[in-house]
């Protein structure tokens, strides 16, 4: 039987794929088209594998494989920002886009390769359709990349291959298969742009925020699987082992990590980092207001672990409740939005650090205070919490970053009406737009949509706040300019807050990028 909620994911998937390409297109529209109609079937086959436990890796359980709206995004990113680029007339990041088209279909295809070699019975009709949308992919690829370009996508594949096998085996039940090929495929790409830059002379010119970010990722990642293989022999909540953790991190960040970013940007980090922050008065003030926002935050965590009794010690919050974090992400956001966006970048970069840095302090049980984020932060866990890592948090700040870090500030030029909303993507599509079809749904729905516990008055209030949300925007942001862009603002609106009522996906990063990907056509 075919599940109602996958279908009215994927129409609303594919209805997304033909706007963008009735706006963009070009000889790789064809290739997405073919990947994301054998992405269906594999979807499918997929999830009658996971039903049945015959996955090679534990995934999260309580979500469908999600393949085809993860195998879409990397690909349309890339194809709007070479039509952006080229606009824009900057040859580099034009191929660039290219790249990024490239190596997306390259690893949506590989995975789906994989399902179907472990799929049982063998899928005969849709390894056909598997094989011909990998000749279109093949035969575009092979008449518009450069032998440098393949190479470059090959690295990347060989890149996702082995953080796949070493993270999805360390992290069991974190992910589906579709938030697998967006998380590890992004961090991958990552990876092969830093050792890339790194071994030839690009270092100095560029952006140094964009080094900080590409190095930060790389750190986080590598810092990771050392402790995880190192714990393996020996208790990793003992008072030798986490002081072992606290120097070896220490040693790995200013003996590795810091002498790399000052290679890439010619200058010391913390000196930059340290004249970054003091430039301006508008800084200053930021900074100030958003310390005092993050010790709201945890006034808003102890509080809510105060009203926890012993004797409740499964008890969560409820939804409402955990879409505070939410209002003060917005708080967050949209001051640096508006006033500094360099600011905001750096900021997001180092508050991931930090998280991340303190997952991994819970996850081992670092003492003296990984026992206590474990009490503190299981009272805020939800149904998509069902591995070893809290990441509902992470996954917050990642859907209210992204856009700003994907923004293409070297083909600003480009940019005219729906497309200056750019930055604003995550805080209109999760920021506003989840939280509204929450707390709404929850408040006043009755009307299900089929399959699901999300409600259709719980999504015409997030399209109807996100509408609000953007005309505010235009008052407050001088630089947004919307012109005519009205009704191309209004269906991507629409199309993402259909998105967030069907998928089991992470809507916090999913629909940030899909919205970022619409408002840049």
């Amino acid at each position: 039987m075919v599940n109602k909620l996958i279908v009215a994911e994927s129409l609303v998937v594919f209805g997304i794929v033909l706007s963008i390409h009735a706006v963009v297109w070009d000889r790789f529209s064809w290739c997405t088209l073919a990947l994301a109609v054998q992405a269906f079937y594999v979807q499918h086959k997929w999830d009658r594998l996971l039903q049945s436990g015959g996955a090679v890796f534990q995934y999260r359980s309580s979500a469908n494989s999600g393949l085809l709206p993860a195998s879409m995004i990397i690909p349309l990113l890339g194809i709007v920002m070479r039509e952006r680029c080229k606009i824009s007339g900057n040859v580099y990041f034009e191929r660039f886009g290219v790249v990024v088209s490239a190596t997306g279909m390259a690893l949506a295809y590989f995975l789906s390769i994989i399902a179907l070699g472990i799929t049982k019975p063998f899928p005969k009709n849709t390894c056909i359709l598997s094989g011909v949308a990998g000749s279109a992919i093949l035969y575009t690829m092979k008449n518009s990349l450069a032998v440098s370009e393949v190479i470059e996508v090959l690295e990347v594949l060989l890149i996702f291959v082995y953080l796949s096998m070493i993270l999805l085996y360390l992290l069991p039940r974190c992910f589906t298969p579709g938030e697998g090929l967006l998380i590890l495929g992004g961090l991958s790409f990552v990876l092969n742009q830093l050792i890339k830059r790194s071994l030839s002379s690009a270092g100095g010119k560029g952006d140094p925020i964009d080094y900080l970010l590409l190095v930060t990722l790389v750190a986080l990642v590598l810092v990771g699987i050392i402790f995880s293989i190192l714990f393996v022999f020996m208790d990793s909540s003992s008072w030798t082992s986490s002081l072992f953790f606290y120097m070896m991190t220490a040693v790995l960040a200013l003996g590795v990590f810091v002498p790399w970013l000052q290679y890439l940007i010619r200058r010391h980090p913390l000196l930059w980092l340290l004249e970054f922050l003091v430039q301006s008065h508008t800084r200053l003030c930021l900074l100030a207001f958003w310390v005092l926002l993050a010790l709201v935050a945890c006034v808003v965590v102890l509080y809510q672990n105060s009203k926890r009794s012993p004797d409740s010690k499964k008890l969560q919050v409820s939804t409402v409740t955990r879409k505070y974090f939410h209002f003060l992400a917005v708080a967050t956001y949209i001051p640096g939005l508006i006033y500094d966006r360099q600011l905001l970048f750096v900021a997001s970069v180092v508050c991931l650090a930090v998280f991340i840095l303190l997952e991994y302090v819970r996850y081992f049980r670092i003492k003296p205070f990984g026992q206590t984020l474990r009490n503190l932060l299981t009272l805020f866990l939800d149904e998509r919490d069902s591995g070893p890592l809290i990441l509902t948090h992470i996954y917050l700040l990642l859907g209210m970053s992204l856009p700003v870090w994907l923004f293409p500030r070297v083909c600003s030029t480009s940019l005219t009406g729906s497309s200056t909303l750019l930055p604003y993507a995550g805080v209109l599509a999760v920021g506003v737009g989840d939280t509204i079809a929450s707390v709404c749904g929850s408040a006043m729905g009755e009307l299900r949509w089929p399959g699901t516990k999300k409600t259709f008055e719980g999504t015409m209030m997030s399209i109807f706040a996100q509408i609000i949300a953007a005309a505010l925007i235009l008052i407050f942001d001088s630089s947004v300019n919307l012109n005519s862009g009205y009704v191309w603002i209004l269906g991507s609106i629409t199309l993402v807050s259909l998105l967030e009522a069907f998928t089991t996906q992470i809507d916090n990063v999913i629909l940030p990028l899909y919205l970022h990907i619409l408002l840049m056509v």
